[in-house]
């Protein structure tokens, strides 16, 4: 019996000191995401956006760019998919309305840009990780890449928006804004997350060609 109780004592123990470990490590991710979010132009939606990968370890500002833009593809595809949803059911359904189908239409085409240049800067930035400290040519071309590809990203997902001028308009009309003015935010913010990471690699080299 006592046996049994002292084993009970031990699991509660191990359980106890597993959580603060589980919280202390939540914590300091935590701590690190919002110092990062900190240099983004929408610090607030940053934050909210990569909080639930708190739970995990991020392994410096490579792998927190990698989220970062994760979650960028991630929001430019429910997008689409809204879009798409929309403009079919312009085409079916509201045929007299074929300025607002062709403006949705192009809207889809952007955010489709949008998709396919993010996955590619995903893709990129993964072919970074087996250079690990190694300064030359080949790692720059690789985060001008990347650099191009989420900008333009950014850009299409941006024009998306400016399709859409004016503050009355109908519901439809301003949930697509909305979404592709998310798209936007959590692209714009990947950008900066990923500049950061690849400022490192900037500067060594700068100070590379410096050299006599």
């Amino acid at each position: 019996m006592a046996q049994k109780h002292i084993l009970i004592s031990l699991a509660i123990f191990l359980s106890l000191l597993l959580e603060s470990s589980l919280a202390k490590h939540n914590s300091q991710t935590i701590t690190y995401i919002k110092s990062s979010c900190n240099g983004t132009l929408y610090p607030n939606l940053c934050i909210r956006c990569l909080n639930k990968f708190s739970h995990s370890t991020i392994n410096g500002p490579q792998h927190l760019a990698q989220l970062a833009l994760s979650v960028s593809l991630s929001r430019a595809l429910q997008t689409r998919v809204y879009l798409l949803n929309v403009a079919k059911e312009l085409k079916t359904i509201d045929r007299n309305n074929k300025r607002m189908f062709l403006t949705v239409q192009d809207c889809v085409n952007q955010i489709n840009d949008s998709v396919d240049q993010l996955t590619q800067a995903i893709k990129e930035l993964k072919r970074l990780n087996q250079f690990n400290t190694i300064i030359n040519d080949k790692v720059l071309w690789h985060i001008s890449n990347v650099e191009t590809w989420v900008s333009t990203a950014l850009t299409d997902a941006s024009s998306c928006v400016q399709s859409f001028p004016g503050h009355r308009m109908s519901k439809r009309v301003a949930t697509i804004k909305v979404k592709a003015k998310n798209v936007a935010e959590v692209t714009s913010n990947a950008l900066a997350l990923f500049q950061r990471y690849a400022s490192r690699y900037k500067l060594a080299a700068a100070g590379t060609t410096k050299k006599p």
